[in-house]
């Protein structure tokens, strides 16, 4: 007589277990990131701290960080701007100034655990006033693409190193994605995956894609542009520059800022980008010297993004 074991069952592959040990490692995968940049951070100071207190601000400095601060809300605005274009290649006719608030009103989010809120809130935002939910999830997914290439493409133009190879690929590989064709085959196959339209609440077919981004690219290089400029200033404020300096500077903030937008764990790149850019310019400039000009950078960044928010939030009609 054969007696069946209700022990014996196969066992799952190697590949499930794989997906399961990589699914309870990703929620600390974000804290080892923050916590390896800010031991980076911390050892730098500890070793330059000297250097950064002995750096003192004059009149012109002070102008400069002003500057800085009204050109990095500037900039801030404009990719707010940018995003009402992005909509309006997914065939929403939004206005640019309502797509400029909801930016601003959200864009503080992102330093929240999780660095996904502000894309949360322009949603929520975006299906409020009718604009269909694959549409608005689109956009959110879209605007990070485009200014990963336009970081790229600012990247390539200062680079003067040998590392050039990764970033042409890297690039290739992102404007790739955003081609209509992928992105309406994608579109397409989450549907049947689905089994029904990507958005129920209108028709789907009018979430597609008829011509390359070409716009919203180019104003996304607009954005990394004029933060690059912000950047710039805030170094002026401290440090006077050769003209031959600015083109790797601007390279150096581009990689800097890119790999802050796309690392996990780090809201708002907090870390990421400041010891990228310590790393990429330690053999032009002193560490103290760029210790001070990314913490006051970092200053800048988070009060421009506060003055949006709080203009955005004033001038919005309260129902």
């Amino acid at each position: 007589m054969h007696l069946a074991v209700s022990g014996d069952r196969p066992s799952p592959p190697k590949s499930y277990i794989m997906k399961q040990i990589g699914a309870r490692l990703k929620p600390y995968l974000r804290w080892v990131v923050l916590g390896g940049t800010l031991i980076f951070l911390a050892k730098a100071l500890k070793d330059h701290w000297e250097d950064v207190v002995a750096i003192r601000l004059e009149a012109t400095g002070w102008l400069y960080l002003a500057i800085a601060l009204g050109v990095t809300l500037i900039a801030h605005v404009w990719s707010g701007w940018v995003w009402g274009w992005i909509l309006q290649e997914l065939n929403q006719p939004v206005s640019g100034f309502w797509a400029v608030a909801v930016y601003l009103r959200t864009n503080i989010a992102k330093y929240l655990p999780g660095n996904i809120w502000h894309f949360y809130g322009r949603t929520q935002a975006a299906t409020a006033v009718g604009i269909s939910l694959g549409a608005a999830t689109l956009s959110v997914l879209l605007e990070p693409l485009l200014m990963a290439a336009a970081a790229l493409l600012i990247a390539l133009v200062g680079n003067r190193s040998a590392s050039w190879g990764w970033q042409i690929v890297s690039l290739f590989v992102v404007l790739a994605s955003v081609h209509p064709r992928i992105l309406n085959l994608g579109i397409q196959l989450l549907s049947r995956l689905k089994g029904k339209a990507t958005d129920t609440s209108s028709n789907s077919s009018n979430l597609r894609i008829a011509r390359y981004p070409i716009r919203p690219l180019l104003g996304e290089m607009g954005f990394v542009g004029i933060r690059g400029a912000g950047f710039l200033l805030t170094f002026l404020a401290i440090s006077p520059l050769n003209t031959s300096q600015i083109p790797p500077l601007f390279s150096a903030f581009a990689l800097a800022w890119l790999l802050g937008l796309v690392v996990p764990g780090a809201p708002g790149g907090i870390g990421v980008f400041e010891a990228t850019a310590i790393a990429l310019l330690g053999r032009q400039f002193s560490p103290g010297l760029l210790l001070s000009v990314v913490a006051l950078y970092r200053l800048i960044s988070i009060l421009a993004e506060s003055i949006g928010a709080g203009l955005a939030w004033f001038s919005t009609p309260r129902k």
